[in-house]
């Protein structure tokens, strides 16, 4: 275990104790949220598939080979995997415990978290959570290609929202309850910039694609990917335009999956889990906050898609990233909780 930072170390033990249950919190919350989008995204990928059946294997191959390297995964893949066809990527980011971002790993490491702190949570969250984790264990990709992906991902989904309704109704709002929304809407905006950057990957075979029939199925899945599309339909009424879809994820205020939400949500407990109450913030976790909101309040999509709308995403995962550490250094005892040997046992077993 490492040593505990000195702002830490110099409180007293009951604090310690918070400490540590903040950690489990914010890692169950960030766990669930993560399980809920990785569903999401192969639930949508799935059905595209399906709707295009004149993908050949080559554009299979692209077509999920451009998820995995927006999702980091890429290479742990084809160290297990020979080929990048929808039931081995269905495998390994829904049941591969070799893989700490499947849903079966996610579900299982907030599962744990919670256990760690069980008397710090209701029983209606730590009995949704268990069942989801029982369901996950008895199913196989083979049982989900029988019975259909879209029961499978959809009761996923549901579990995930029930767990975060129960959380709303039942849990305190509490210092607890900061750290339980803080890591919810920074895995939450950190997905939404992966699954934009998503289509970044996807290389259209011609320029004179863009706008085509594919282009606009492909938006429309990545807005799918979000639960966005009606609520961008709302918002826009006309056609799914590439650079609208995109404004929509990254500039909405008001949808609550939108980056810009996201962030004004993780600003707004950052400031009460750090104090941070002044207009000139101390830390270095406010300080990028407070960049990153700025950012997202001033630019347009027009400046951004100018500089690249890949570039601008990658800035924008690695301000979060820098923000979720600095957090967790300065305020958790507790390294996140380690699992790897637990999810290679029950795999053999």
């Amino acid at each position: 275990m490492r040593t505990a930072p000195k702002a830490l170390a110099q409180r007293p033990q009951a604090n310690l104790m918070l400490s540590r249950v903040a950690h489990s919190l914010y890692w169950m919350s960030r766990y669930i949220e993560r399980a809920e989008n990785i569903a999401r995204l192969l639930e949508v990928n799935l059905q595209f598939i399906l709707d295009f059946q004149g993908y050949d294997d080559a554009h299979l191959k692209e077509h999920w080979g451009s998820i995995l390297a927006s999702s980091g995964d890429l290479e742990l893949f084809e160290k297990y995997y020979e080929s990048s066809d929808s039931r081995s990527v269905t495998e390994f980011f829904a049941f591969d415990l070799r893989n700490p971002n499947s849903i079966l790993a996610c579900v299982f490491a907030a599962r744990e978290n919670a256990r760690m702190i069980r008397d710090q949570i209701s029983i209606e969250m730590w009995e949704t959570l268990n069942e989801l984790y029982l369901f996950l264990k008895a199913r196989s990709t083979a049982d989900v290609w029988v019975a259909g992906p879209y029961e499978f991902f959809h009761d996923i989904k549901r579990n995930s929202h029930l767990f975060q309704g129960l959380t709303d109704a039942t849990y305190s709002r509490s210092e607890g309850w900061e750290f339980i929304q803080f890591g919810k809407y920074i895995e939450r905006a950190n997905k939404t910039a992966r699954i934009l950057d998503v289509k970044y990957h996807i290389l259209l075979p011609d320029a004179s694609d863009v706008g085509g029939a594919l282009d606009t199925a492909q938006w429309q899945a990545v807005l799918r990917s979000a639960s966005a599309l009606e609520a961008y339909r709302r918002f826009y009424v006309s056609e799914i335009l590439p650079w609208k879809a995109a404004e929509f994820l990254i500039f909405s205020d008001s949808f609550p999956r939108s980056i810009h939400f996201c962030a004004a949500q993780v600003d707004e407990f950052l400031r009460r889990i750090l104090g941070e109450t002044g207009a000139r913030p101390r830390s270095e976790a406010a300080r990028a906050s407070r960049r990153l909101l700025a950012n997202l309040q001033s630019l347009t999509i027009d400046e951004v898609l100018k500089d690249g709308l890949h570039e601008f995403l990658v800035a924008t995962a690695a301000a979060l990233d820098l923000i979720s550490e600095d957090v967790v250094n300065t305020t958790m005892f507790y390294p996140a909780e380690s699992t790897q040997e637990e999810q290679q046992l029950q795999q053999q077993q």
